[in-house]
């Protein structure tokens, strides 16, 4: 099981001695400089304090270079179920960020304080890029050496580039020289993250086998400069996450070497309807707080929006009907852009509309993304478990079917 993280997030900034504080407006530090809002914090500044406390909560052994202890950063990405944890006269329960199987959790944080390659994959949605930023930030303490793959990703984007003004001024230097992510890593002992390796060109791709297996890169420019950085060798610490969705697989296929070089993980989604429509639910009120807004969405409308998506997603009912799946990934992150759209809607639009009825529109918005022949699939889903709960007497599913002609 999977899914995105449950905690709510507030606009944090931090002035130039390092405090943090809420709300949605700059903070002006001693040096009069104006720190501003971000929509979303990265992981090591939203959870820091917990981080701050993990790290002497538990000061068993920890592999080379690492923040944290193992035990640490597996309770930081899944949370003491409501247990306080105690250090010193300080005491702090640790929320659940990752919803999914916490043996996954602890096989990922093995793989990395062996200082192997971890290749995070799964259908899109699955909270693969979120549980990868949660797991750096623990680790080293930064979720941000990332490099994004796409298919224009080139190898100096996993290499190394140059400072062209300086190169053509001073000639090849390592003052000159432009570090990639995965180099700053290096030379760190840090944790680099690759998004959607498999939309790398293979020869992009293939520039990892020898980061992975010797941990260093030559510098061939660098070998007869004076101050001879001709290859730079992995501190301790050193390693990769990469993220690979199922759905691009054949996309720039891994070679046989480079999947070596990985311990793969498979990231699922969730199984649980409770656990999705509370994580849905609390990723939109989330979202809402940072408008300053409630997040105004029945419970009863949430649940129905996510046994859609649940319905849609797996190909059949909770009652056991067959569902036509269309071509879109139904995940849960997609659910809580409907839910959140829907709270907006309701937020920003209070024009006495019940926000169940835009779910259709929402839905359909949703299916039609990548096949407009999707189309008929709802609707087939609308005329199939919508109608027969409908038949059954339930109010707001009856009232979702009388809504069919919004379909189109």
């Amino acid at each position: 099981m999977s899914g995105a993280e449950t905690n709510g997030s507030t606009a944090i900034s931090a002035d130039a001695n390092g405090t943090t504080r809420e709300g949605g407006g700059p903070v002006r530090g001693d040096g009069g400089a104006v720190a501003q809002a971000r929509q979303i914090e990265l992981p090591e500044d939203r959870y820091a304090e917990e981080l701050e406390f993990l790290a002497g909560w538990d000061r068993g052994p920890r592999p080379p270079g690492w923040r944290l202890t193992p035990r640490a950063v597996v309770a930081f990405v899944c949370g003491t179920d409501g247990e306080t944890l105690r250090w010193d006269e300080r005491r702090l329960a640790i929320g659940r960020k990752f919803v999914g199987d916490r043996a996954l959790v602890e096989r990922c944080v093995v793989t990395l304080a062996g200082e192997r390659g971890l290749l995070l994959v799964g259908e899109p949605g699955t909270a693969k890029s979120m549980l990868s930023e949660l797991l750096s930030a623990a680790v080293c303490g930064t979720s941000a050496l990332t490099v994004q793959g796409t298919a224009g990703t080139t190898e100096d984007q996993l290499r190394y580039g140059w400072n062209y003004a300086m190169l053509l001024a001073q000639g090849p230097s390592s003052a000159a020289l432009v570090p990639s992510p995965v180099l700053t890593a290096m030379t760190r002992g840090a944790v680099a993250r690759i998004e959607e390796v498999t939309r790398c060109l293979p020869e992009v791709q293939d520039a990892l086998v020898s980061v992975l297996s010797e941990r260093r890169m030559a510098v061939p420019e660098l070998v007869q400069a004076a101050d001879g950085g001709g290859t730079v060798h992995a501190a301790p610490g050193f390693t990769v996450i990469a993220t690979a969705n199922l759905r691009d697989r054949g996309v720039s296929e891994m070679s046989a070497a480079l999947k070596r070089r990985f311990n793969f993980e498979t990231v699922g989604p969730i199984t649980d309807l409770d656990t999705e429509t509370e994580l849905v639910r609390g990723q939109a009120t989330a979202a809402l707080a940072r408008v300053g807004a409630d997040f105004a969405v029945d419970t009863a409308v949430l649940e129905a929006l996510v046994t859609a998506f649940r319905d849609l997603r797996t190909g059949h009912s909770a009652e056991g009907w067959e569902v036509e799946r269309p071509s879109t990934v139904m995940s849960t992150a997609e659910a809580v852009h409907v839910a959140t759209a829907m709270g907006l809607g309701a937020a920003y639009l209070p024009d006495g509309r019940d926000p169940l009825r835009t779910l259709p529109g929402h839905l359909l918005g949703t299916v039609r993304k990548d096949d407009p022949a999707d189309h008929a699939r709802l609707l087939g889903y609308w005329d199939g478990p919508v109608r027969r709960r409908a038949e059954q007497g339930s109010p707001l599913w009856r009232t979702l079917w009388e809504l069919r002609d919004a379909l189109g």
